[in-house]
């Protein structure tokens, strides 16, 4: 059966690290991918319409080797989401998602260190409420190197029960990163190629196999 497979991240980048091995097997599954990006991911770092442009190229990128059916890009204040209305954020949320009718969602662990990525799966959760009509029957939290494990006194630790085994796309992952190469560090910053492969062996070896991406099962509801 063919799903909707949709992608909330606050941050273009935090699809690859997070989930870029889990969304190019539901392309190659045949599954719809829709990925929604909250900010600019430069913003507070770089604020130039250049920078923009090259954020989005790359983001388009990644997209289009992950086979993606399409991808949203909005403008909100980079590591700033908490200076916008929680509400503003969820209309965001649901204006660009209300004629694709998901059934997965894709988002940030609620723990994060990062505030954007708290809020991204806070708006998340509610545009997707559970409502009789609601078609998400899925959502999940997924780890972003150098936000989620730099989180070390949360009260919401990242402690994943879903897994996906990504043996075979574990390259595909490798070569989106690629394109984001500007926000990748060398070894032994978590950031490196070395440790995303490092983390993949790990959360695979943990469950019996060779890579896995590790996701915290936010809500699932079986019909």
């Amino acid at each position: 059966m063919v799903q909707t497979v949709l992608v909330v991240a606050a941050h273009s980048d935090d699809e690859a690290l997070g989930c870029a091995g889990t969304i190019a097997r539901h392309t190659q599954n045949g599954d719809k991918v829709h990925l929604v990006f909250l900010t600019d991911g430069v913003g507070a770092r770089r604020a130039s319409d250049e920078g923009a442009r090259a954020r989005k190229a790359a983001s388009q990128k990644a997209a289009d080797l992950l086979g993606a059916t399409s991808m949203t890009q909005f403008s909100l204040p980079d590591n700033m989401i908490d200076s916008v209305p929680l509400i503003e954020v969820v209309k965001l949320i649901e204006s660009s998602t209300e004629n694709l009718a998901p059934n997965i969602v894709y988002t940030h662990h609620g723990g994060d260190l990062n505030i954007d990525h708290r809020l991204c799966q806070q708006a998340v959760l509610t545009a997707f409420r559970p409502f009789p009509d609601q078609t998400v029957h899925s959502i999940y939290g997924f780890e972003v190197a150098s936000s989620t494990e730099w989180a070390f006194t949360t009260p919401n630790p990242f402690l994943p029960s879903h897994y996906v085994d990504i043996t075979k796309t574990l390259q595909t992952k490798l070569q989106v990163l690629k394109a984001y190469e500007e926000e990748m560090r060398p070894f032994p910053h978590v950031r490196s190629e070395e440790a995303v492969v490092a983390l993949a062996r790990w959360r695979g070896a943990s469950v019996g196999c060779a890579a896995a991406e590790a996701f915290t099962p936010i809500r699932t509801i079986r019909r």
